[in-house]
């Protein structure tokens, strides 16, 4: 959540920031009328709540000097403001209840660097790698071979089989097979190996609590896009920065012990619901797939370096397995609700022909840490500080194996991996055509 102290203070500050989401002032004069109405209440409930007090010692004071009219009159007027007290703290719940259900849906302040822009046509596109090609030279035309859909790919290969995942689960569950599937597996032990000398690795659950999910913004924002379990009252995260973002949920943490780094892979769960049928071919847009996330709780000044190495860790990945890549700079009407900055991968697919995004690096401030109750106790003394959290996938895989699949088609219709993943698919890393 936003500082209400904010709001309450520099409106001003408030609404311009968010007027860059596209966020009218009226909502931040809401903001702050609700937040002055519930502090109203509550100075009201506290002055009730101490006549109240002060009615009960002078009880006990007049039946100490056997004053039992004056005693009853007493308790009688105790009754009655203890009524209205009562009252009052219901109000005072409302609206802090109330309060708190308008924080939850307010976005992020976007930083101050963010491009601005309304949506994703503003993003800013930065620099592109291609391999092989040096820095603005003219990027080269995939072969005709390359230009075949990895769904098309994968069902000559037999290592995609998305009729028989539907049949399971319904569509864009995907089936992967043979190969297929140890190239997951192996993707996912390149990633890990990479980042285990700075990250630890947590294997956390991938089944959350309301308050889990909640703490990192989406909820209740995009219930509707998220998988909940009723009977149980549990939701399937959609990545793993919802449970990595809870590790240390109302924990106060040493400065010395920061940046606290952690990377996961875990199944992500997504409804899709506002995808609208929109790139439902292959493994452009799926219900459930792997990715392997990095997270991290830092201090301010800590942010920008931790964000930065993210993105390097994000993009040498995609370097290593010889994948074109671009990066975009997301302006503030393409930015997600928690997000402060963020900076998206897309690569280039020569079989879809277009450009997937396979990595978002985000920067969130303390935004979660408000929600999570997540702070640290400063070096130098001073009050607890809440932490900032930064997030990133390194790397999300449906959309990595159909570039693969597709820029390593050969002409004899079999692919050819990149040599990186040998220690982990077999030598000559390679996908040869089925034999029927």
């Amino acid at each position: 959540m936003i500082d209400i102290r904010l709001v309450r203070d520099q409106p001003d500050l408030v609404k311009e920031a968010l007027g860059r989401r596209g966020i009218p002032s009226q909502e931040v004069d809401a903001l702050a009328a609700l937040d002055a109405d519930h502090r109203s209440a509550l100075a009201r409930q506290e002055a009730l709540r101490a006549r109240v007090k002060a009615l009960s010692r002078q009880v006990g004071e007049a039946r100490k000097q056997k004053e039992d009219a004056a005693a009853s009159a007493l308790a009688k007027e105790s009754r009655r403001v203890g009524v209205e007290e009562r009252t009052a703290a219901e109000e005072s719940d409302r609206l802090a209840n109330e309060l708190r259900a308008r924080l939850l849906v307010t976005p992020n302040l976007p930083a101050d660097d963010a491009p601005d822009g309304g949506g994703p046509e503003d993003n800013v596109v930065g620099r592109r790698w291609w391999p092989g090609i040096d820095a603005g030279a003219p990027e080269p035309e995939p072969a005709e071979h390359q230009r075949v859909p990895h769904w098309d790919v994968g069902a000559e290969l037999g290592i995609l089989d998305m009729p028989r995942g539907a049949r399971m689960s319904g569509s864009m569950f995907p089936l992967f097979r043979g190969p297929g599937a140890r190239l997951l597996r192996a993707l996912t032990a390149l990633a890990l190996d990479r980042h285990a000398t700075a990250w630890e690795e947590i294997r956390p659950p991938t089944m959350v609590l309301t308050e889990t999910i909640t703490s990192t913004g989406h909820l209740p924002k995009f219930a509707d896009e998220a998988y909940h379990v009723e009977r149980d009252d549990l939701w399937l995260i959609p990545t793993a920065e919802v449970p990595l973002a809870s590790v240390h949920r109302g924990e106060v943490l040493d400065e010395a012990a920061l940046p606290v780094q952690l990377t996961a892979v875990t199944g992500c769960f997504r409804r899709e619901a506002g995808a609208a049928g929109r790139d439902t071919r292959g493994l452009l847009r799926v219900h459930e797939f792997d990715k392997v996330e990095l997270f991290a709780f830092a201090t301010p000044v800590q942010s920008a370096a931790v964000h930065a190495d993210m993105l390097a860790r994000a993009e040498s990945l995609l370097q290593t397995l010889e994948l074109p890549y671009r990066v975009l700079d997301l302006c503030t009407g393409d930015l997600g609700a928690w997000a402060k900055r963020t900076f998206d991968l897309e690569v280039y697919a020569p079989g879809s022909d277009r450009w997937l995004e396979v990595s978002s690096v985000s920067w969130v401030g303390d935004y979660q840490a408000r929600r999570a109750n997540i702070r640290y106790r400063p070096a130098d003394g001073g009050g607890n500080q809440l932490v900032h959290t930064l997030n990133g996938s390194a790397l999300a895989w449906p959309r990595i194996w159909a570039a693969l699949v597709e820029w390593g088609r050969q002409s004899d219709g079999s692919v050819r991996l990149p040599e990186a993943l040998a220690p982990w698919f077999g030598p000559s890393p390679a996908i040869g055509p089925r034999v029927v």
